[in-house]
């Protein structure tokens, strides 16, 4: 008897103290998550009465798809760019010791000790049209060059670049590390060549990583705002920044939850594929 109450006691706390413990940070979720959320939805259903006008409108509307369009061309844009950068940059530090490697991911990770407000700003001073770079450019060509990579659709995607490589490389990292080193050395002992090797057996292992960086790089500049309203055109808006407009221009609070409900259900149907992906892959090299 002894010895059974002493295994339920270490097994885990009673129902009632997990009520208990787990109270505060549900009121806390609902307090700051559910609440809002509910309240958006209230919103973009109810315009005097209970209705689907808002959507309707918002499915018919020639700048929502529009600007749905330019949200997933800027969001793919610089989810690829990510990866065709940050994968080697996996693959070194994958290869480095475990010291050095310490030291790497610390440099890499250096962005996210910086608001991406003033990331944004210290972008406009190094690719802006008097920036570092067209300074340079126009030094070494006597100032026949000057690239307009700023307030357009280059200086969003140089912006997300900049706060999704990182996200992009841990993931990859990850899968890399876990990779079981003997087959790459059965492959060298069996004469297979680096980019054989590469195409066979690390891309594969990786994928699971490369797809997690994907849902997370994808997840995160769909709902991006700061970025494209900083280093954007005209031409250039995307879904969040569509939500500033209906609430600070046309003050249409209902236009602005539907746009708001639609981002948010469009990043959940996301998620839930790229993670039946990963899934799938994960399964698969197990």
């Amino acid at each position: 008897m002894t010895s059974s109450s002493t295994a339920s006691g270490a097994s885990g706390l009673g129902p009632w103290s997990a009520i208990v413990l787990l109270a505060p940070l549900t009121v806390l979720m609902f307090a700051i998550l559910l609440y809002p959320l509910g309240l958006t939805l209230w919103t973009s259903l109810y315009d005097g009465q209970l209705s689907l006008r808002a959507y309707a409108e918002l499915a018919s509307s020639t700048l929502f798809l529009k600007v749905l369009r330019n949200t997933f061309e800027i969001a793919i844009t610089g989810t690829l760019v990510s990866l065709v950068f940050g994968y080697p940059v996996a693959m070194h530090l994958a290869a480095q010791p475990p010291r050095r490697r310490t030291a790497c991911l610390v440099m890499v990770m250096l962005p996210f000790w910086t608001s991406i407000l003033v990331k944004s700003f210290a972008l406009v001073a190094v690719f802006g049209n008097q920036g570092l770079v067209n300074q340079l450019l126009g030094f070494l060509s006597g100032g026949q060059i000057n690239l307009p990579m700023m307030f357009n659709r280059v200086g969003v995607v140089l912006g997300m670049i900049n706060f999704l490589l990182p996200f992009m490389i841990l993931s990859i990292l990850g899968s890399l590390l876990a990779l079981d080193r003997r087959l790459v050395l059965a492959a060298e002992t069996m004469g297979a060549g680096p980019l054989r090797i590469f195409w066979k057996i690390i891309l594969p292992l990786s994928m699971p990583g490369v797809v997690a960086g994907v849902l997370i790089n994808v997840t995160l500049s769909i709902g991006m705002y700061i970025t494209p309203a900083l280093l954007g055109g005209r031409q250039d808006m995307m879904v969040a920044n569509l939500v500033d407009f209906y609430t600070r221009q046309t003050l249409d609070w209902t236009a602005a939850s539907a746009t708001a409900v639609a981002l948010l259900a469009i990043s959940g149907l996301l998620v839930a594929m790229l993670g039946r992906v990963r899934g799938g892959l994960s399964g698969g090299a197990a």
